[in-house]
This record gives C-alpha cells, sequence and structure tokens, in this order.
C-alpha cells in the first residue's frame, strides 16, 4: 500500500481538489428558457451554470476559476485545506477551521467538510484524518476539536465517538415567517470581514459548523466578479437590539427571492428582543419566510404559530486534546 500523506493544500492543488468534486457530479446539466433541463458536457457549462451543481459548501469547487478564489482565501488564514495523497494521486480532501468562542469550545479547531474519491476507502481515509487532527491542532494550540453531522448518520458518530468525541448540543432548523414587531434596534451595512471581530462571541443563529467557518463563507465579498452569484442577495448587517450587539448575515435562497436564510453572531445569547428585530428587519427588505438553525434551549423562543421544525437534528460533537 502507497504512502499517505496528509499535508496542508497548496495553490498547485487547486485543480486536483475541484476534479475531487466535479467527480462527485454524474451529470451536468443546464435550464433552458422554457424550463426544460438538457445534459451537456462540462466545458460547455457557464462558470455560474456549473456553480449551480454545488451542494452549498461546494460551490467553489465546480470550477477551477472559483475554486482557485476559495483556495487562496482559506489559505490567506480563513481556514485549514487539507490535501490527502497516496501514490501521487489526491484521494481525498479535509477543510477545517480555527475558531474562537465562548465556553464550552473555547479555541478549538473545527472539521468542517471531508470528501473522498471513493466510497470504498472513505472510511479508512477518514479514519487516518481523524487520528491525525489532534496533532495538527496542538500545532495551532487548540485545546478541543469539533464536527458535526446529521443526526441520520450513525456510521459517522460512531467514527467520531470512537475518537472519544463526545455528543455536546444538537440544533435543527426552523421556518418562520418573517414579520414586523416592536422592538427597539439598529442595523446597518457592515463590510468589514476580520474574523476578529467575533473572537469570544458565540453564534446564536445558524451553527451547524463552527462559527469561523459561518462567518468565513458568508461574510467576505468573494463573489463580486460573478454577477449571477451576487444577484442572489446576501445583507451583512451590524445590529443592536435592546444594547445586544450582534453581526447579522441574511442570505436570499436561489429561486426563492422572499425566503432568507439567517445568520446571527453575538457575545450574548439570543433573545426575545433580537429574535423580533431579526425578524422585522426581514420584513421590510422584502422577505416573507426566513429558516433559522437553532438549537433546543434557543427554540423555545419562538413563537407557537406558524413554525415548521426540520425532520432531522444535526449533532455537534466535541473532544479535548490530551
Amino acid at each position: 500500500m502507497a504512502h499517505l500523506e496528509i499535508r496542508m493544500a497548496t495553490m498547485d492543488d487547486t485543480a486536483a481538489i475541484s476534479s475531487l468534486f466535479r467527480a462527485q457530479i454524474h451529470r451536468w446539466q443546464r435550464m433552458t428558457p422554457d424550463g426544460q433541463v438538457e445534459d451537456l458536457p462540462y466545458q460547455a457549462l457557464t462558470i455560474y451554470e456549473r456553480w449551480l451543481h454545488g451542494d452549498g459548501y461546494s460551490n467553489p469547487w465546480m470550477s477551477l476559476e472559483t475554486a482557485a478564489i476559495f483556495l487562496s482565501h482559506l489559505l490567506r488564514g480563513a481556514g485549514i485545506p487539507l490535501a490527502i495523497w497516496e501514490g501521487g494521486t489526491l484521494v481525498a480532501y479535509a477543510q477545517c477551521y480555527i475558531s474562537q468562542e465562548q465556553q464550552p469550545f473555547g479555541h478549538h479547531l473545527h472539521l468542517a467538510h471531508f470528501i473522498s474519491a471513493t466510497a470504498q476507502n472513505e472510511a479508512r481515509l477518514m479514519d487516518a484524518l481523524m487520528g491525525y487532527l489532534p496533532q495538527w491542532g496542538m500545532n495551532y494550540h487548540c485545546s478541543r476539536y469539533t464536527a458535526s453531522c446529521p443526526s441520520f448518520d450513525d456510521e459517522r458518530a460512531a467514527l467520531y465517538q470512537r475518537y472519544g468525541m463526545e455528543h455536546a448540543f444538537s440544533v435543527r432548523g426552523y421556518t418562520l415567517p418573517a414579520q414586523t414587531g416592536q422592538s427597539f434596534y439598529k442595523a446597518v451595512e457592515h463590510r468589514p470581514a476580520e474574523a476578529a471581530q467575533i473572537a469570544d462571541w458565540q453564534m446564536v443563529v445558524g451553527r451547524s459548523q463552527s462559527a469561523r467557518q459561518h462567518w468565513e463563507t458568508l461574510w467576505p465579498s468573494l463573489w463580486e466578479a460573478f454577477p449571477e452569484i451576487v444577484a442572489c442577495r446576501t445583507h451583512r448587517l451590524k445590529m443592536s437590539a435592546s444594547g445586544q450587539d450582534a453581526f447579522v448575515c441574511y442570505q436570499q435562497r436561489l429561486f426563492l427571492p422572499r425566503y432568507a436564510d439567517v445568520y446571527c453572531w453575538s457575545p450574548k445569547p439570543l433573545t426575545s428582543q433580537l429574535l423580533v428585530a431579526l425578524r422585522d428587519w426581514a420584513h421590510r427588505a422584502g422577505y416573507r419566510t426566513l429558516n433559522m438553525v437553532l438549537p433546543d434551549n434557543s427554540a423555545r423562543l419562538l413563537p407557537p404559530d406558524n413554525i415548521e421544525a426540520e425532520p432531522h437534528e444535526t449533532h455537534i460533537y466535541m473532544a479535548t486534546f490530551t
């Protein structure tokens, strides 16, 4: 068996990482002006049409151009892209983030994404990565490391538990109407994207990975050279609601212009006053439906009517480096 090498990715790895992600797509398609779907060769698609084949976090890897932008962003301090090579071939890729949050997480390493070239080798490669993460985390002076997985992924949960990771808490997505409300708040556009702004804060809405991972994905304006991507609006706000400061990001849903996903970072837990402000601003901005990912203790603040909960939770696992 060839030697397995896990190392920080470089810009020279861009094409190989992009190919790894694109290999997961079995059919490349385009929507015609009359609403029909047609199969096309990859080369016939525009950058934006390739982008649409991603599943949220993988969109930038669908083209070499956007992959280079995103990998450069990670390598300039936003995250830790890890390339896993074997016998001269890229066999897996992992994306980690260093996050400084309030307890119980503190200064920790978060494993956000993992992808392997073949399903047959995934368990072995993931096992190797999990054995490698403590060394990498201690190099960054992290006290803990975390990971998340859907509640239905028993195999991934068992892997985390085998490496001493314990269930920290769970979150669930909730759909609720945007609506005007009585709340004293101020919200202004906020473009600065330095992650130091959220150091020692918590992510009170939208946290299914880590506060830093969501911030680096949502807040920096990486895609302004692509008008079709920018057309799906992202609002980045600094908000103060009844004395509680927060950074808030609303991301418009693709093909659903009046639906937005909400993300919020704050030094304090979610309050009813901040929740009213989040819904009120969204309604005034023209949105009518919001999606908020919340832990159970925050979900209790939601009104009893017109709320729809997603069927599955996301579990957050955590372990302490020893």
